[in-house]
């Protein structure tokens, strides 16, 4: 398979690249820094044209939405999330992975059975709202609710899935997270396998759970 994953310099996208390589897949890791594949900051419309050039008429099989930020992370109700922290997640956990994903369909589509797989988190569901972190929940649910309408609008072409990861030991989760990066890698690889015309627009558990919206 072809796969492009954004994100992929650390945490679970360096995970899932180095995952589909040892598997023999050939593996496109996109990121910001210089360890990254083809650089994309998928805030930056020009970068997304030219990680379409790059690729030239490679069908892409499976396309990895990783990339995210969490900003307001410990944000205080009176005097924190700014309005610019507001406009760089939603850039980045939104608009990017809908600029990632229209600028390859031309790349998906030339495959013989493409799939989007987006990370969101458990943290966009609405049985999920103790409060605080709300500019990264919000996002998070936009880009759930972009998936859900993605698959409508792609049904029968592409499939694609919103997934949950966990609460996984990266820079992101912190080191008392629930899970290693190994083991939100293998569930969510099994998830991807999984995904299907017949189950677009799922939401799902890196360990296999259907999850309320």
């Amino acid at each position: 398979m072809n796969i492009v994953i954004t994100g992929a310099t650390r945490g679970i996208g360096a995970g899932l690249a180095a995952h589909y390589r040892s598997s023999g897949h050939n593996v496109v890791a996109t990121g910001r820094s210089s360890g990254a594949d083809v650089t994309l900051d998928v805030t930056q419309p020009a970068d997304h044209s030219a990680m379409a050039e790059k690729l030239a008429d490679m069908p892409v099989d499976l396309l990895v939405c990783n990339a995210g930020v969490y900003l307001d992370k410990g944000a205080d109700l009176e005097t924190g999330y700014a309005p610019d922290l507001w406009a760089q997640s939603f850039a980045a956990n939104v608009t990017g992975v809908f600029l990632t994903i229209q600028s390859l369909l031309p790349h998906l589509r030339a495959a013989t059975a493409p799939k989007i797989a987006i990370i969101s988190s458990q943290m966009a569901s609405h049985t999920r709202a103790p409060g605080g972190s709300y500019i990264y929940r919000a996002s998070k649910a936009a880009v759930l609710n972009l998936g859900r309408n993605l698959a409508a609008d792609l049904a029968g072409d592409i499939a694609v899935g919103i997934y949950h990861p966990g609460w996984v030991q990266t820079d992101m989760g912190g080191s008392s997270a629930d899970i290693t990066v190994d083991a939100a890698v293998a569930g969510l690889a099994a998830r991807f396998d999984a995904l299907s015309l017949e189950t677009t627009g799922c939401f799902e558990t890196w360990d296999g759970r259907a999850h309320a919206y």
